[in-house]
């Protein structure tokens, strides 16, 4: 039997890993390249002159003497942890197929635990932004899921504890997944179907759902929609127009079971989006720490009473 190309790819070693960012100095000069590809150049006058300050390791705008540092408003920005911390980190988060707790992060890092946490929310924050800037095209399997709830009393959509959550996976020509969101919303109405869609499908797409009345709010972003009533039950679960998603929504609840003993439901669309992220850029495993790297430079400090808000968008 063939091997799948994109499952046995090679990746990034640790060895090759440390070979490019095992020092803060491979570090910081690797975040200067990515950050000014065409050399530093001052944010308030664009003035490309400019001195290093060593001792504080700031860069002075030679004609306004603006300062700012390698890190200022970026994620990185304000971090007490060294930028090889950071990286590994990073390398961590994306080469791990299933995902890494931030008590496992902690333990690997050498830092603490709420150090850990922060960090993990931080990369996941990033991931989640970076893929949503991407809607999904072509043929679009489309279904509702729910994450957590009680054990006993109310059983279904009515239960406590559940969070509800859109699963989208695209298909290239020839049937294969090429793409998934997943994404929390505040409950199936079509009003909020409809405003998902506008954010996440590119028009003339083609969707399929099951029967769920709310999915009909997709009509209105200008995509195609074909419903096809399943039933319920198991048998429902194995039709091959649903075959994707329900392949990827199985995954991501085993993964997430299997590495994380509990995640506050306010927090799930940063894990959420973490999965998504890494399947959406799997054919290229060993480039996904630098794409990672890349997307933090573009994404604006967070502080910690930030992350520890409930997430409010798709």
């Amino acid at each position: 039997m063939a091997k799948n190309k994109v499952q046995f790819q090679k990746g990034l070693s640790i060895h090759a890993f440390m070979s490019k960012f095992g020092t803060e100095e491979q570090c910081r000069k690797r975040l200067f390249d990515m950050r000014w590809p065409a050399g530093y150049r001052c944010e308030y006058c664009g003035c490309d002159q400019y001195c290093e300050l060593t001792a504080r390791q700031l860069y002075q705008c030679n004609r306004c003497h603006h300062q700012g540092s390698l890190t200022s408003g970026t994620l990185f920005s304000s971090s007490k942890l060294p930028l090889k911390v950071w990286f590994l980190a990073i390398y961590l988060m994306t080469q791990e197929k299933n995902g890494i707790s931030a008590l496992e992060l902690s333990r690997q890092l050498g830092i603490s635990y709420n150090a850990a946490w922060r960090m993990k929310h931080k990369l996941m924050q990033t991931m989640k932004e970076r893929d949503d800037e991407t809607p999904l095209k072509g043929c679009i399997q489309l279904d509702d899921v729910y994450w957590g709830g009680v054990r006993r009393g109310i059983r279904g959509r009515g239960a406590k504890g559940k969070r509800p959550f859109v699963a989208a996976v695209s298909m290239n020509e020839e049937g294969h997944p090429i793409a998934m969101r997943f994404s929390v919303v505040t409950g199936f109405k079509t009003e909020e179907l409809t405003c998902w869609a506008k954010e996440h499908l590119t028009p003339q797409s083609l969707v399929i759902s099951d029967g769920l009345a709310c999915f009909k709010g997709v009509e209105s972003a200008d995509v195609y929609h074909q419903t096809i009533v399943t039933g319920g039950g198991f048998e429902s679960v194995e039709l091959p127009y649903f075959q994707w998603v329900n392949t990827m929504i199985s995954n991501v609840k085993n993964a997430m079971h299997g590495t994380y003993h509990a995640i506050n439901l306010k927090h799930l669309p940063r894990y959420l989006g973490e999965f998504c992220f890494k399947f959406n850029r799997r054919f290229n495993l060993e480039n996904m720490l630098e794409q990672l790297i890349s997307s933090s430079i573009r994404t604006a400090p967070m502080p910690e009473r930030l992350l520890k808000l409930a997430e409010v968008r798709w």
